[in-house]
């Protein structure tokens, strides 16, 4: 038995990437009717289109230096594997 997608809103997506020949394009047509490019390559344009200037993130940075950042520790209990924050033991 076959299933049938149901529609997706108009308002669920409002981005659109175009395939020009010199480039892929982006807009959203909710912000503004600027369009975005061009791009070389289709990836190129999704990761300028998902892109927040208000994110933390910085492109090239390491699992060790985000966690640093946001206070994780670096010491790995030998016997449980687990990160420091982790594993608390009492010593007698």
């Amino acid at each position: 038995m076959a299933h049938t997608i149901p529609p997706t809103s108009p308002d669920y997506d409002t981005t659109r990437i175009v395939e020009r020949p010199d480039g892929f394009y982006w807009h959203d047509e909710k912000e503004s009717d600027k369009v975005f490019g061009p791009f070389p390559t289709l990836l190129e344009a999704i990761q300028d289109m998902e892109y927040n200037a208000e994110s933390d993130y910085e492109p090239g940075e390491t699992l060790e230096q985000a966690e640093e950042e946001i206070g994780v520790s670096g010491w790995i209990d030998p016997e449980t594997g687990q990160p420091g924050e982790d594993s608390f033991r009492l010593e007698n």
